[in-house]
């Protein structure tokens, strides 16, 4: 999938000259974190969020320091905070530096971005201007769809089988003569030993992963390399 398949749009957004308070309103009755902030063509051109609202003087939360942080900082850093306390537009306070996508960006990428940025939602542009907005509930929500497509899906229990085997040859992990899976009206056994308790947990979801499946009995046996102690699994 890419973002274009699962972004939100149109994006609800602000302008740098929205007042805070309106940005804040906002935020408060649409259920949103953040908001882009776009100029008058529609190019995005920052971002605020819940963050950029924490310490503000109106609520008491803005940040104390004592004198040795200007003398360590500068008086530069207090200016900042001065600001982010109490500016009362949102271009005073936006997050300018803004990493978007393309429309046909996949998720992979997407995500990777949002771990190694360390933000929450990336947005999407088209053209120069604003397309829409992917967050990490958008991200959940197409995992919760794409789930329960994969339940629905009418599979025989060959097929199955057959699934969760490929699943377990293609991974490095995989003990693939040490364990036997069978599949019954939907049912899959696990059967076997690990060397391994990890591997359990791995094959376990490697079973519960296919579509078709509505239970797992999990009968395998972890036998631990170094003593040769045998633990089997708790039913």
């Amino acid at each position: 999938m890419n973002a274009r398949d699962i972004m939100t749009a149109p994006v609800i957004s602000v302008s740098p000259d929205t007042a805070i308070e309106e940005a804040a309103r906002l935020m408060v009755e649409n259920r949103i974190s953040g908001l882009p902030v776009v100029d008058e063509n529609g190019a995005i051109v920052g971002i605020l969020t819940e963050g950029d609202l924490l310490h503000r003087i109106e609520l008491g939360t803005e940040k104390q320091h004592s004198g040795w942080y200007g003398l360590l900082f500068g008086p530069g850093r207090l200016a900042a905070e001065y600001v982010r306390s109490r500016a009362r537009q949102v271009g005073e306070i936006m997050t300018s530096d803004v990493f978007a996508v393309a429309p046909e960006t996949n998720l992979a990428e997407v995500t990777a971005l949002m771990e190694t940025r360390h933000v929450k939602r990336v947005p999407v542009v088209e053209g120069g201007r604003l397309a829409g907005i992917v967050s990490r509930a958008n991200l959940v929500e197409a995992l919760a769809k794409t789930l329960a497509a994969q339940h629905e899906a009418a599979i025989d229990d060959d097929e199955i089988r057959a699934r969760i085997l490929a699943e377990i040859e293609k991974q490095p992990w995989g003990p693939r003569e040490s364990v036997t899976v069978t599949v019954k009206d939907g049912v899959v056994e696990l059967h076997g030993t690990v060397v391994d308790e990890r591997e359990r947990a791995a094959l376990r979801v490697a079973a519960e992963n296919q579509p078709g499946v509505k239970s797992l009995r999990d009968y395998l046996v972890w036998v631990e390399p170094n003593s040769g102690m045998v633990f089997p699994a708790a039913q």
